[in-house]
């Protein structure tokens, strides 16, 4: 990574790196993904969306192919040592998908359980997931993966943001004012990566040309938490793949 880059990323909370994963090894991971059984509670289908909780555990066989050296090596050059995943989704969605996400940030992580430690709050309980608003220095460290499996633009549901926005703390979506603050499209190409950080302000829009939309969503974070929380999904360490 140059220094450019470092700089784009820190200035506007997101980059794009195109050509991180070779079409063959995209379509391993989409191989892989679709000889998953779908039966069970972490699977989520609808007509407007394919979702996958807890990717990394429910899909194991997908961790060889997703952490690679390269995939480590940019990590290290961004954000240094230290990093493990604590959070990872699978999303597809389909080309006439109506499913809309409204603008926010990622102010929640995923946790093993619920428990009363100050500084954390407010707290999100469904069946088998705990979610809390942790301090926000957490999330100012905190950084997002989404891999592309497939040509993303505007069409199909590639990320709207608004660049600087995570410099600006927690706030309110109804606050933004796009005349003054004007939202880019985030088009990436199968094979590409998205970094972005969890704060800055980010949507997406229905799908219109027919287009899958396939992102693997994986939540970095280098911090131990407070209390006795646990990360709901951290791996032992960065697992990178051997030669």
């Amino acid at each position: 990574m140059s220094k450019q880059e470092m700089e784009i990323l820190d200035a506007d909370g997101f980059i794009i790196i195109p050509d991180v994963f070779s079409d063959s090894a995209i379509d391993t991971m989409i191989s892989v993904i679709g000889a998953t059984d779908s039966s069970g509670p972490l699977f989520r289908k609808t007509n407007d969306l394919f979702a996958i909780r807890r990717f990394l555990q429910v899909v194991p066989g997908i961790q060889p192919l997703i952490f690679t050296e390269c995939l480590a090596g940019i990590i290290a050059q961004l954000f240094g040592t230290g990093y493990f995943p604590v959070k990872s989704i699978y999303f597809d969605k389909p080309g006439q998908s109506n499913w809309f996400v409204a603008w926010h940030q990622d102010l929640t992580i995923a946790v093993a359980k619920k428990l009363a430690v100050e500084g954390y709050g407010p707290w999100t309980v469904k069946p088998d997931q705990y979610a809390v608003q942790p301090p926000i220095g957490i999330l100012e460290n905190n950084f997002t993966v989404r891999i592309h499996l497939d040509d993303t633009d505007e069409h199909n549901g590639a990320l709207k943001v608004i660049p600087g926005s995570h410099r600006k703390g927690i706030y309110r979506p109804d606050s933004i004012d796009l005349a003054l603050t004007p939202d880019v499209s985030c088009p990436v190409k199968k094979g590409g990566m998205m970094i972005m950080r969890p704060l800055l302000m980010h949507a997406s829009g229905r799908s219109s040309n027919g287009h899958n939309r396939r992102v693997i969503h994986i939540e970095f974070s280098r911090h131990a938490l407070a209390g006795g929380l646990q990360w709901a999904e951290q791996l032992p360490c960065f697992p990178v793949a051997e030669a």
